[in-house]
């Protein structure tokens, strides 16, 4: 499967990885592709380190295992990069978005000589700013559709807009704050 992409997620528990991976799965289905989105679970708990995938093409997927070599990672907490090997597998033609205020050079001596791209944002800073409180998996969504390209900025946030509207039905003063991060995030991702 040529157009098939692959992305694995890494956060801890309670920090919406999981959501966000389920949450890019229905925006992706919704602009015509084939997905799968699911997590990994094992002894869960707040705080403890969780994996999540996603796969997505444009045809269908008969593929259904763990992800091993993904195109994309996506770290929603930095301080996974001490403990968690999150470039294994990883493919040089891919990239790694993190979610960190560490400088680059910090970032790639964490990452063990990875060779592909590298992004990263302030998930934190956007979410108090738009939320008012620490969601890092609004931005860290908007973050893996900008660098991969898997649908237009447009496509996204029009999606998102809807998919929220129906999330939070009976919270609707939380959609603009969810939308403005999406947005923050979509401009604020940066290669190093």
């Amino acid at each position: 499967m040529d157009n098939l992409i692959e992305i694995r997620w890494h956060g801890r528990g309670g920090q919406g990885a999981k959501t966000a991976s389920l949450l890019l799965a229905d925006a992706a289905f919704n602009t015509g592709k084939y997905i799968q989105g699911f997590p990994e679970y094992g002894p869960e708990r707040m705080g403890a380190p969780i994996t999540a995938y996603n796969r997505i093409s444009t045809e269908p997927i008969t593929i259904h295992s763990n992800i091993y070599e993904p195109d994309y990672v996506v770290v929603v907490d930095d301080t996974l990069l001490e403990s968690v090997d999150v470039t294994a597998g990883l493919k040089e033609t891919g990239a790694i978005i993190i979610n960190s205020t560490k400088d680059g050079n910090e970032l790639k001596k964490l990452l063990k000589g990875y060779k592909g791209d590298i992004y990263k944002i302030d998930a934190r800073k956007i979410s108090m700013e738009t939320l008012g409180k620490y969601f890092p998996n609004t931005p860290m969504l908007a973050a893996i559709v900008k660098v991969s390209k898997i649908m237009t900025d447009e496509e996204f946030l029009n999606d998102m807009k809807g998919s929220f509207k129906h999330k939070f039905a009976k919270k609707p003063e939380v959609i603009d704050g969810n939308m403005k991060a999406l947005e923050l995030a979509l401009k604020q991702v940066e290669k190093i």
